[in-house]
């Protein structure tokens, strides 16, 4: 491969006809413009990840119906722009697009909503089990104190795993130090420096900061609304051919930051690629028990169903009990953990005991607990729902069933610049650019609804009066009080 050729997949003309759609606005004098502004704002909504190999002209112009000559003249504008580079013998890529604005700091401010972070307060049994964990604690004060898992903890995950249709071994499981901590283990045991990882676009954010600290390449596949519940299942068997990616990772229950959830015939289809390619597959759970609209022991069986030996799952307690417990855990085969706990202790020597014994009390009998979460969590998703509606109706969004975030569409790409200008306003959120592997997603802003129903009423009223600031519209109730 050219080094001088970001890695990357190709895009098939017909597949670009489909994603532009009518993207000619004016007469044909026009016709480059436009066609140009249309490429640019896929790639701006991370449709078009940076390398994405351009079909040859004389493809797209037959895809399209248009001349070779206004696709050259097009593709001139992009590469002007910076969007496109060429090569003679090489054809043409997706580079960096243009700079929306500085990334914007988020500052820690009692004075700010914090609406960068999608982490709801602890449930309410988590004192009772607190004080039943400082009984049991006494057995283990006579022990040395570091562990891989305490067993009735790795049991009663088990348990829940079967639960939901996988049949699962204490000894499948590791306890960690949350879900994240349990993907940069996966991530240090399968890919070294320069090796390629699939991952979703747009995808949780800490995962790709975790990629490019381990000097590996994250390969992005686009979410497409057309596809299987969104996920371009074509793409990722492309990418799977192409790339060649030492392991993928996704999050199949309701995706952050998206909120879309991969039915079982997508997972099956997701797996048969992965089978064929001998791909393993990081799977991200943390936000499985948030069925809103539905139970989660009744929903689609984890993809480690159908992946087998190739999936290593990982889970948390910090979504469905809370963040501070700071516990996750993975769930693999037998030889597979075996060689994760091996490699941990270059990290780290275990889990805190008082922690899991806290957890461990909790998912004895974890229903009740976990009803009451989904039925606040749902409820504030009606809330964030109908303070969009009202005051940004221009904002367009899915609504997801399930997670803890809203994937909002705004009606110009000033994500960045909205980032910024919310704090001014007394809000601060992630820019939708730190979703994507190479930033974009302009158009894109994560609402997340895990603050106090009058929190995020005026939470949304702020963020209103900041898009009028950066150009965007609202109601003309804006500055009407809330009560």
């Amino acid at each position: 491969m050219n080094p001088l050729i970001p890695p990357g997949g190709r895009i098939s003309a017909t597949r670009l006809a489909v994603m532009l759609g009518t993207w000619r606005q004016g007469g044909s004098r026009q016709g480059a413009s436009d066609l140009a502004a249309a490429i640019e704002m896929q790639v701006l909504d991370g449709q078009l990840p940076l390398g994405t190999r351009l079909p040859p002209e004389r493809e797209l112009a037959d895809a399209l119906g248009s001349s070779r000559t206004l696709i050259g003249a097009a593709l001139d504008r992009l590469r002007e722009d910076g969007l496109v580079a060429s090569r003679r013998g090489a054809g043409s890529w997706i580079t960096s697009p243009r700079q929306q604005g500085i990334t914007p700091a988020l500052p820690e401010s009692d004075t700010l909503i914090d609406l960068a972070r999608a982490a709801p307060p602890a449930v309410a049994g988590i004192v009772p089990a607190v004080d039943a964990a400082r009984v049991a604690l006494i057995d283990h004060l006579g022990e040395h104190g570091y562990s891989d898992g305490l067993p009735v903890l790795r049991e009663r995950i088990a348990e829940r795993y079967a639960a939901r249709g996988l049949p699962t071994s204490p000894s499948q499981i590791m306890i960690t130090n949350g879900a994240h901590h349990g993907f940069v283990l996966a991530l240090r045991m399968l890919a070294g420096p320069g090796d390629r990882i699939l991952v979703e676009q747009p995808t949780y954010p800490n995962a790709l900061d975790a990629i490019r600290s381990a000097h590996a390449i994250a390969v992005p596949v686009a979410l497409d609304a057309g596809g299987t519940q969104g996920w371009d299942i074509a793409g990722i068997e492309a990418a799977l051919r192409q790339a060649a990616p030492r392991f993928a990772y996704v999050i199949a229950d309701f995706q952050n930051p998206t909120g879309l959830r991969l039915d079982a015939e997508g997972r099956h289809r997701l797996a048969a690629a992965l089978t064929r390619t001998r791909t393993p597959v990081v799977v991200d759970e943390t936000l499985v028990e948030l069925d809103l609209d539905g139970d989660p022991l009744e929903g689609p069986p984890p993809l480690a169903s159908f992946a087998g030996d190739l999936a290593i799952s990982i889970g948390s307690a910090s979504k469905s009990h809370w963040g501070g417990l700071r516990l996750g855990w993975i769930r693999a085969s037998e030889d597979l953990l075996g060689r994760l706990v091996a490699s941990r202790y270059s990290v780290d020597l275990g889990s805190p005991i008082f922690e899991q014994l806290i957890l461990a009390e909790l998912l004895t009998d974890p229903e009740p607990s976990l009803r009451k979460r989904r039925e606040d969590v749902r409820a504030l998703r009606e809330a964030l729902i109908g303070a969009v509606r009202w005051y940004c109706p221009d904002w367009t969004f899915t609504e997801p069933p399930g997670g803890l975030s809203l994937w909002c569409r705004l009606p110009e790409p000033v994500s960045t610049r909205l980032a910024v200008a919310a704090v001014n306003h007394g809000v601060q959120i992630a820019p939708a650019s730190r979703f994507g592997v190479h930033g974009g997603l302009e158009r894109w802003l994560r609402l997340p609804f895990a603050q106090p129903a009058d929190v995020l009423f005026e939470a949304v009223r702020r963020l209103s009066a900041a898009a009028v600031s950066v150009g965007g519209s609202a109601k003309s109730g804006l500055d009407l009080p809330i009560t």
